[in-house]
């Protein structure tokens, strides 16, 4: 979708150094900031007034729990709130039930109450380990939405044309490939739209994939005779397999109330090249301190190094320095073939049993066809010894079974 935009003129506001510091840290990782010339005003009469401005992000609650890709969007916000600024953390119950087309080649199943009830408990206390709660205005868009009623809204529909939303991507690509577009998907961006009206938003945040839904909040403000919203997008951070954006239903994910060494191990997983983009969108360091410790692993230092002090940082933020040194220590120990200090432990029967249908019985693998081919690869250990005997009948007892690098259980295994 494209938009008008007539810059403004000539701020009344000072645009001091404090401003520009705002503008810098407003756009730090961020993807694009529009109208960069509407907020650096904003900054300036916040500045000049002494009045915060009001900052909005909306999740919905999709899913129980948030995982590290989400955190780029609050870090951001984080940052703004301790520039003072008023931030609201939305809580999409309403839309939830609509559900999100951004990005879909179809239809998203809409979600019941009871299940968005559910996940949106989480939400909240897993966003507090990265805003302040003491200063984070929490909403839910079942307030304004819930009340609209069949009246409000058509009213509400009627300040939007069907030809501005059919310049959204994905449903442009649908129409063109007769694929169905439900009627209600195209109230959702009218309703994260009208969200914004509700709030008096100064700012929105979002993903790159929301850029059509901020843009819709930013319109329907200037039809209910608000001062529109700015918009910021942040980049969508690629998961542990550096392709797919992260997400849970990939599996390549990081969720921020894992174990301490899980998360530490996992981000010591993603490749050299990754790992910047990571530093960029995740870590609070300096950008200077950034690009210094770049330099120095371009110039020979250990890349291993610089993930390590990523891991370290973003583990002692979710579970406490302590938590993370020792998630650093274990690491160490399973690199050098060592046993961690947390490992699943199960129970089974049937001995003696095949060694390919304890690996699989005690979750390591997945089938045993992928039992033998890691048997084949010498991935395969019990107690420390490698397992080279693809027909082994393990006895009963207690044991320590690794599987590669990192899975790990220890099973007790009865006749």
């Amino acid at each position: 979708m494209t938009e008008p935009h007539n810059e403004p003129a000539a701020a009344d506001w000072p645009v001091t150094d404090r401003v520009h510091e705002a503008m810098a840290v407003s756009l730090r990782g961020c993807e694009e900031l529009l109208p960069q010339a509407d907020w650096l005003r904003k900054l300036a009469r916040s500045q000049a007034s002494g009045v915060p401005l009001r900052i909005k992000l909306g999740l919905d609650p999709t899913a129980p729990d948030i995982h590290i890709g989400h955190t780029v969007v609050l870090n951001k916000m984080r940052q703004l709130q301790d520039l003072g600024h008023q931030v609201i953390f939305l809580i999409g119950d309403f839309t939830s039930m609509i559900g999100d087309p951004s990005g879909r080649n179809a239809t998203r199943p809409p979600l019941t109450r009871e299940q968005i009830e559910a996940n949106a408990q989480t939400y909240y206390r897993q966003a507090s380990l990265v805003l302040d709660p003491a200063r984070t205005e929490i909403r839910y868009n079942s307030e304004w939405s819930d009340p609209l009623g069949a009246r409000g809204m058509i009213e509400l529909a009627a300040k939007y044309t069907l030809a501005r939303m059919l310049e959204r991507d994905d449903f442009t690509k649908r129409f063109k490939s007769g694929t169905p577009i439900s009627v209600h998907e195209l109230l959702y961006p009218l309703m994260q739209g009208y969200d914004s009206v509700a709030l008096k938003s100064d700012l929105e945040l979002g993903g790159t994939d929301q850029k059509f839904n901020l843009l819709v909040g930013r319109a329907l403000q200037g039809e209910y005779g608000q001062e529109p919203q700015c918009i910021l997008t942040m980049p969508l951070l690629e998961g542990l397999d550096g392709v797919e954006k992260m997400s849970k239903s990939k599996g390549n994910y990081i969720g921020i109330t894992e174990p301490a060494n899980t998360m530490f191990a996992k981000l010591l997983s993603i490749s050299d090249t990754l790992m910047w983009k990571y530093f960029t969108l995740l870590s609070f360091l300096p950008e200077a301190a950034i690009a210094r410790l770049k330099a120095e692993v371009e110039g020979g230092r250990n890349p291993k190094d610089a993930k390590v002090l990523l891991a370290k940082e973003i583990t002692t933020r979710f579970h406490g320095a302590a938590a993370a040194d020792a998630a650093e220590q274990d690491f160490q120990r399973r690199a050098a073939g060592g046993v961690p200090d947390e490992v699943p432990e199960c129970t089974l029967g049937g001995a003696p049993l095949a060694i390919a249908n304890l690996l699989k019985q005690a979750g390591l693998v997945p089938s045993t066809s992928e039992a033998m081919r890691m048997i084949e690869q010498g991935g395969v250990r019990i107690d420390g010894t490698v397992v080279s005997d693809k027909a082994l009948k393990v006895a009963a007892g207690t044991l320590v079974v690794q599987v590669g690098k990192r899975k790990f259980a220890r099973v007790h295994l009865g006749a």
